[in-house]
C-alpha cells in the first residue's frame, strides 16, 4: 500500500501558537493552568498534562489566586479578564490573532446596533468557547444560530448584523446570509443594505481545508481521518471526506484502526482536523504500514 499524510492538514496557526506558548511556559516554570482544553484532541491534552498543564473550567477561575492561567486560541469574554485582575492572576493570552480581531469588530458593531435598536446574530455552535468569547463582547445579548430554523428567534423588522464563528462552514454561512436577506426583504420597508449587514468572518486557513479535502479524498482509495471527538472542525471535514470517498474512517488514534479496511495496493490518505497534531498522524501512518508488513510476513 501507498500511505501518505495530507501535507495541508494538522494544526492551524492559532492552535500551534497556543501550544508553543504553553510548552515554553511549562519548560521555564513547570505547572500551568489552562482555561478549557487547549485543543480538542484528547491525545494532545494528555501529552501536555504530563508536562504540567492543568485544565480548569471557567467557574474554577474565581477560586484561583496569585497564579498563571493560559487563555487558549478560542479567546475569552471580557469577564475572564476582569476576574483575573481581581484575583491577581497573570494571564498568558494565546488567543488567536484572527479571533481577537473579530472580537473587536463584534464589539464595535454591537455599539452601533445599540444606537439603532438592532440585533447581533452570530452563526456558530452554542456553548463553543469562541462563541462564548464573541457573545461576551455584546454583553451576552447576541442571537446564536446554527441552522436556518434558529432564525425564528430574530426580529426581522429591526436591523440585523451577522457574524460567524471563525471555524464554521463557508457554505453554511452563506445559506444563513441568504435566508436573512429573504426574511428582511419580507419584513422591512427599508433598503436591505441599511437594514442588514453581513460579515464573513470565517478563517480562510480553516475554510480552505474543505476544497483540499475534496481533492485529497478522491486521490486516495481509503481515507483515515484523525481527530478528537470533540472537534467540530474534525466532524465537518470528515463529512467532506465521506461525501467524496465512501471508504473514509474517523479515528481518534491508531488503536481504532481495523486491518479489514484495507486491500492490497490501496492508496491510503491520512488527514486531520486543525486540532490534530502531526505526531498523531505519523503514529497512524506507522501503524498502517505495520499492518501491511505483518500481512506480508504471515
Amino acid at each position: 500500500m501507498e500511505v501518505r499524510i495530507d501535507e495541508k492538514s494538522g494544526y492551524c496557526f492559532g492552535v500551534e501558537f497556543a501550544i508553543q506558548m504553553a510548552e515554553e511556559e511549562m519548560d521555564e516554570n513547570g505547572e500551568l493552568y489552562c482555561l478549557g482544553d487547549i485543543v480538542h484532541n484528547a491525545m494532545e491534552v494528555a501529552r501536555l498534562h504530563k508536562k504540567g498543564l492543568k485544565i480548569i473550567e471557567r467557574e474554577d477561575l474565581k477560586n484561583l489566586k496569585n497564579c498563571k492561567v493560559l487563555i487558549r486560541a478560542h479567546g475569552e469574554p471580557p469577564e475572564t479578564y476582569q476576574q483575573a485582575m481581581e484575583n491577581n492572576i497573570e494571564l498568558i493570552d494565546a488567543s488567536c490573532p484572527v479571533v481577537l480581531k473579530l472580537q473587536n469588530r463584534v464589539k464595535n458593531s454591537y455599539d452601533q446596533m445599540q444606537r439603532e435598536d438592532g440585533q447581533m446574530v452570530i452563526y456558530g455552535k452554542v456553548g463553543h468557547a469562541e462563541v462564548i468569547g464573541l457573545n461576551g463582547q455584546t454583553k451576552d445579548s447576541s442571537i446564536i444560530v446554527t441552522t436556518v430554523e434558529d432564525l425564528d428567534k430574530v426580529d426581522f423588522s429591526r436591523p440585523v448584523t451577522l457574524f460567524s464563528q471563525t471555524t464554521k462552514s463557508t457554505k453554511g454561512f452563506y445559506e444563513i446570509k441568504a435566508e436573512i436577506e429573504r426574511r428582511v426583504a419580507e419584513a422591512s420597508t427599508q433598503e436591505l443594505n441599511n437594514h442588514f449587514k453581513a460579515n464573513d468572518s470565517i478563517c480562510r486557513q480553516v475554510s480552505n481545508r474543505e476544497p483540499q479535502m475534496e481533492k485529497f479524498s478522491q486521490e486516495n482509495d481509503v481515507i483515515i481521518f484523525v481527530s478528537g471527538k470533540k472537534s467540530s472542525n474534525g466532524k465537518s471535514l470528515h463529512s467532506v471526506c465521506k461525501k467524496f470517498n465512501s471508504r473514509s474512517y474517523f479515528v481518534e488514534n491508531e488503536s481504532e484502526i481495523s486491518p479489514e479496511w484495507f486491500n492490497p495496493g490501496d492508496k491510503v490518505g491520512i488527514s486531520g482536523a486543525t486540532s490534530t497534531p502531526m505526531w498523531l498522524m505519523e503514529n497512524v501512518k506507522n501503524f498502517i504500514e505495520g499492518i501491511e508488513k505483518t500481512a506480508l510476513n504471515s
